[in-house]
């Protein structure tokens, strides 16, 4: 993925320069770019006059945030125990096997990633799965093609 310098111009820009938004400034790049590009860092870093290291930590200690590219549609599986006792190891598997890709992976199109998560706060809507800012709750295997359909690109 090619990173356009004036992309990040953009979002320092739409925050003035001032390093006291630096995590919006994150959050913006993270959803621009599906992570956070050294590119991003750095010139936040430079244009902010934040030391390079804060911002690099900050970047690390958030878990919204990524060092990697994460797909367009993050998925996170739920295995909290309320959700494992009702299959979520299952439907992770499921997730899987329909993407192609193994946890903490992201498919080659980079629409999806797929990661766990210790616990969604939604016990009563066992087994739970976010896909982006969704969240699916009472899902049995066979939901998760149907699922994967919503976010997926419609063929012309």
């Amino acid at each position: 993925m090619q990173i356009e310098k004036t992309k990040i111009d953009e979002i320092i820009m739409k925050y003035g320069k001032r390093k006291e938004h630096l995590l919006a400034m994150l959050l913006d790049c993270q959803e621009e770019f599906y992570h956070l590009p050294k590119e991003a860092l750095k010139e936040i870093s430079e244009k902010t006059g934040t030391p390079f290291v804060k911002v690099l930590s900050a970047a690390t200690f958030f878990r919204a945030f990524s060092l990697k590219p994460v797909g367009k549609y993050p998925i996170h599986v739920c295995m909290g125990t309320a959700c494992h006792v009702k299959g979520a190891p299952r439907l992770l598997e499921a997730f899987e096997r329909e993407l192609g890709i193994k946890l903490g992976e992201t498919t080659k199109d980079s629409l999806f990633s797929i990661n766990t998560v210790n616990c969604l706060g939604c016990c009563g809507l066992a087994p739970v799965v976010t896909v982006g800012k969704d969240v699916h709750g009472k899902l049995k295997q066979v939901n998760v093609p149907q699922i994967l359909k919503k976010y997926r690109p419609k063929e012309a």
